[in-house]
């Protein structure tokens, strides 16, 4: 089987990043809860939803090809400290930033950022940490790293790929994107919000891509047959349409309150299912490019903006602290764009210090490979044409698999 890159998916990471930064803006300056474009403001979250299925595509879709080509899975512990050194170094610099540079209430003690850092903020009371309040999904998407090694081995064992396999997976997958909703209905009803932000919530977001990259796996092997998903891989513009429609219609109230009243039953399922439509609209056209997609997101813009949009993610609620001080702002007092615009530029100048002075030497190192990039697209001129046909995320972790019986 040909193994491919996705350079598309760099510029989804990056329009992910810039949805949570901005409905965060929307947030502090109090337009995402009562301004004319509150609706659109207040779901920009959406960004959360396309980040975790990009991560469930690309960390599951290693082991559906060890599936296929009958080789061992990726490796437990280099999978694990490859996580580590992409996500750990940024992480640990944000919350010594927040403690030193954001100013927080004395209930606030050096214990709830420890919680910060290690990714226990979701599951034990505390207080707000003013600078970090993002970082809960990022917790959620780590218990999702500890859990994929154990969920794909259920997934790809047992028995070797077939069409009638492929297929049982596949609605497997399905039915993990109807446990949010009925998770988030459950703790909407029982009052439970600290519960809301727990990964079974939001496990159906990661399903959409293990679903996706168990299907193009499928498809490049010919272990499925040609469906009505081959069509709309030639009209991304289709696709990313239903996926507008779909937001319109999470930004209005039928999926729940701009403000911080809570929402229905109803309205919490509603609002996880549309995300979880959102999230596999949007993906799917970027893990079956065609020329013009991978153009538009996979190219030198889409490459650097790719790289940073993790260091954007973790950094920008401390320097959006920063902006409001320095243009002295007060929470809800309005001007979004006065804030909008430095926090972003700023927010990119950090990112970028971190990423190329810090994160990338760190993980070169970690992985003793003095070439690495966490997007591995821009090195080659023909990479705005078409995906590049090499795993990186793969090929350090997979090995033949020992002949039958030793072993």
């Amino acid at each position: 089987m040909r193994r491919m890159r996705f350079p598309a998916l760099d510029g989804l990471r990056a329009i992910g990043a810039l949805a949570v930064l901005t409905t965060h803006v929307g947030f502090q300056s109090g337009d995402a809860l009562n301004g004319p474009f509150a609706g659109l403001l207040s779901r920009m979250d959406i960004g959360v939803a396309i980040f975790f299925a990009i991560s469930g595509f690309l960390l599951y879709r290693p082991h559906a090809v060890a599936w296929f080509e009958e080789t061992d899975p990726p490796l437990l512990l280099p999978y694990l400290r490859n996580r580590a050194l992409r996500i750990l170094p940024a992480l640990w610099v944000a919350v010594v930033l927040a403690a030193v540079l954001v100013p927080n209430g004395e209930a606030v003690s050096w214990v709830h950022y420890l919680h910060h850092a290690t990714f226990t903020q979701i599951y034990v009371a505390g207080p707000t940490v003013l600078g970090l309040t993002q970082l809960w999904s990022l917790a959620t998407e780590v218990a999702f790293y500890l859990l994929l090694p154990f969920l794909a081995k259920l997934l790809t064992s047992y028995e070797r790929p077939t069409r009638r396999g492929v297929r049982w997976r596949l609605a497997v997958l399905f039915g993990f994107t109807l446990l949010g909703p009925i998770w988030m209905g459950s703790v909407t009803a029982t009052e439970q919000a600290r519960a809301g932000l727990w990964l079974p919530g939001y496990i159906g977001w990661f399903a959409v891509g293990m679903g996706l990259a168990l299907w193009q796996v499928a498809r490049a092997s010919g272990r499925l047959g040609p469906s009505i998903l081959d069509t709309l891989t030639k009209i991304p513009g289709t696709v990313w349409g239903i996926a507008i429609a779909l937001f319109l219609l999470a930004a209005s109230p039928i999926a729940g309150p701009y403000n911080l009243n809570l929402p229905t039953v109803g309205q919490a399922v509603l609002k996880n299912l549309l995300y979880t439509g959102i999230a596999a609209c949007v993906v799917f056209p970027a893990i079956t490019p065609t020329r013009r997609t991978v153009a538009i997101l996979g190219g030198k813009v889409g490459h650097f903006a790719g790289d940073i949009s993790y260091g954007v993610f973790v950094y920008h609620l401390i320097v959006l602290s920063l902006v409001q001080h320095l243009f002295g702002q007060t929470l809800f007092g309005g001007r979004f764009a006065v804030l909008f615009w430095p926090t972003l530029a700023a927010s990119i100048a950090v990112a970028a210090a971190s990423y190329y002075g810090m994160e990338r030497p760190i993980m070169r190192r970690g992985r003793r490979d003095r070439s690495y990039d966490v997007s591995g697209v821009g090195r080659d001129s023909s990479a705005n044409a078409q995906p590049k046909r090499i795993d990186d995320w793969t090929k350090p972790e997979v090995r033949p698999a020992p002949p039958a019986g030793q072993g």
